[in-house]
């Protein structure tokens, strides 16, 4: 086990490498889940913010306990988030070790399995994110351990701990002690005719809704759940929309699609893992493989994880978007499944080639035995230099540290109006609230995208209106105070060149057309005015002074007159 924590920990230590190469490093989803997590911190930022009232909402209670102990202590929640990664893969390895020799007994396949684990780990972003998802593959390990050494207690709590985390694992463990209750004999299905067999399955359901109901009746505040038929309508969840999951291509939609797809994106990049389909071939000419002889019952753990999550990936798609979303139910058990499989079919072509080797000329035994073994080695080992990305952090780099720092100056009740791609960075990074982002505007609950929607179309209208007396009411409207613009802001380019923007519809539509006319939005007749701060990317105009009655340019309406600012 000491040389598969070695492992897990070289890979983790890269991804504290990158989590703090720069002064302004956020995970991609923790500008979604950590940054209102800040409130631990300092209780009064974010007042009266829709968003970080939201994602509290959605957070789960065991998720959200651990970052508030942690900032009791001292760490806030962005350092915890990059320093958590190292802990969570460490504990993922040793159940991973100890897993695998409950299926196997022999210390080489608890190895490789950690290693192939670890190895696809590194080529996702989950346990890097900070996110509830990053408790996932340990939470899953630890109850299948638990589960093939049959210690209920144990089992039990894990399925308290996957609530108070990642709530949908709790369906896929409840739907493997379900299917335990059948037994295969004869060629027929039985039930199981331990009592001590139900009693296990009516505790885990019973400990599941526990840790559930309370969270599902918490986020309910912002519902109800957005419809399959409403969310064909949203441009969002189309093809190329910001959440994108109708997929045209069905082979997409069902295969590998990101959010509605059966398979998982670390699969494309670890293809090693596809080794674990030989399995069941193998373990047909066990006289082959004389070490799969020693294969124990826990094998069966393998279709009855495979089964318990398709069941529920297929009921997600079947009741669209009540269960969330449909890949989160097989993308961490194929994982740990895959990965435990291949690592049995190494060993037993490991062992395969050994046993050639040892048959072989004596000159030639030195070579033929430690050849096998040291190819495989150096393949496992350099198998990430192949890679794109290793480790796949997903980390997001601030790269405007003036503006984190202007806005950071400012009083903590001020609200930024914004369509600049910065807008989902300034939360994390500056701590200060933004009237609608990119990165926060998810739409499977209604009550909150509701708010959102008209929120973006309301800031399309007024950051391109002619009228300033239309964009003083939005200003009053929504009690902003600042205004990022980006500098190419006024450039038709800048809308047909911006997906997100285009999302909405018609009001990005008439702002392009206003912009290829020459017509001159009101807002641009402050720039020259209202700037409080520039930098070479953006500008901040302060509402304040666009609010006041002006003789200048700000009360006209014209065409033709510039449709870029000014960059000095």
């Amino acid at each position: 086990m000491a040389a598969s924590l070695l492992f897990a920990l070289v890979c983790g230590m890269l991804g504290l490498q990158q989590a703090f190469k720069a002064p302004y490093v956020v995970s991609d989803d923790g500008r979604q889940h950590l940054f209102w997590m800040q409130r631990f911190v300092d209780p009064d930022l974010f007042p009266g913010d829709v968003t970080a009232d939201y994602f509290q909402s959605v957070a789960p209670y065991g998720y959200t306990a651990l970052y508030w102990a942690m900032a009791r202590l001292g760490l806030s929640p962005l350092i915890f988030s990059k320093l958590l990664p190292v802990f969570l893969i460490l504990i993922a390895t040793g159940y991973c070790y100890i897993l695998g020799l409950e299926i196997l007994p022999v210390p080489a396949a608890g190895f490789l399995a950690t290693v192939l684990l670890n190895q696809s780990l590194c080529l996702s972003d989950d346990l890097t994110s900070g996110t509830p998802r990053a408790f996932a593959s340990p939470l899953l390990l630890a109850f299948f351990y638990y589960l093939l050494r049959k210690s209920v207690p144990s089992c039990l709590i894990t399925i308290a701990l996957q609530g108070l985390f990642y709530p949908s694992l709790v369906a896929i463990s409840v739907g493997v002690l379900l299917l335990r209750l059948l037994r295969w004999e004869g060629g027929r299905i039985h039930l199981s005719p331990l009592r001590g067999d139900y009693l296990f399955f009516l505790g885990g359901l019973a400990t599941g809704l526990a840790v559930i109901l309370p969270f599902l009746l918490r986020s309910s505040q912002f519902g109800p759940t957005i419809t399959a038929a409403e969310a064909r309508g949203l441009e969002e969840l189309c093809s190329g929309g910001r959440a994108e999951f109708f997929l045209r291509s069905p082979n997409k939609y069902w295969i590998t699609g990101m959010r509605s797809g059966l398979f998982p994106r670390f699969l494309r990049s670890h293809e090693i893992l596809f080794l674990g389909l030989l399995l069941p071939l193998l373990l047909q000419f066990r006289q082959r493989f004389p070490v799969l002889k020693k294969v124990t019952s826990g094998i069966q753990l393998f279709p009855q994880v495979l089964l318990s999550s398709l069941g529920m990936f297929f009921l997600a798609h079947a009741l669209l978007f009540k269960l969330h979303l449909p890949n989160r139910y097989t993308q961490h058990t194929f994982r740990i499944i895959l990965s435990l499989a291949a690592a049995l079919v190494l060993v037993a072509m490991l062992e395969s080639a050994l046993r050639w080797g040892a048959k072989g000329p004596l000159l030639l035994r030195p070579f033929l035995l430690l050849g096998p073994v040291g190819l495989l080695g150096i393949a496992l080992v350099l198998y990430p230099a192949f890679a794109k990305k290793f480790p796949h952090t997903n980390y997001k780099v601030g790269g405007y540290p003036g503006l984190y720092r202007f806005f950071s100056r400012q009083p903590k009740d001020i609200l930024i109006a914004s369509l600049s791609q910065e807008a989902n960075n300034l939360p994390t990074f500056a701590q200060r609230s933004v009237l609608v982002s990119a990165e926060t505007v998810i739409p499977y609950h209604k009550g909150y995208y509701t708010i959102m929607r008209e929120r973006i179309s309301d800031l399309i209208r007024a950051q391109y209106s002619c009228d300033v007396h239309e964009l003083r009411r939005f200003i009053r409207k929504y009690g902003v105070d600042f205004w990022l613009l980006d500098k190419d802001a006024f450039d038709p380019r800048y809308l047909s060149s911006n997906r997100w923007i285009r999302q909405y519809q018609p009001e990005a539509r008439e702002a392009q057309r206003r912009l290829e006319r020459g017509d001159m939005p009101a807002l641009l007749g402050f720039v020259d005015t209202c700037t409080a701060f520039r930098d070479e990317r953006h500008l901040v105009l302060a509402t304040d002074c666009i609010l006041k009655p002006s003789p200048t340019g700000g009360e006209k309406v014209g065409r033709g007159r510039r449709n870029r600012v000014d960059s000095r």
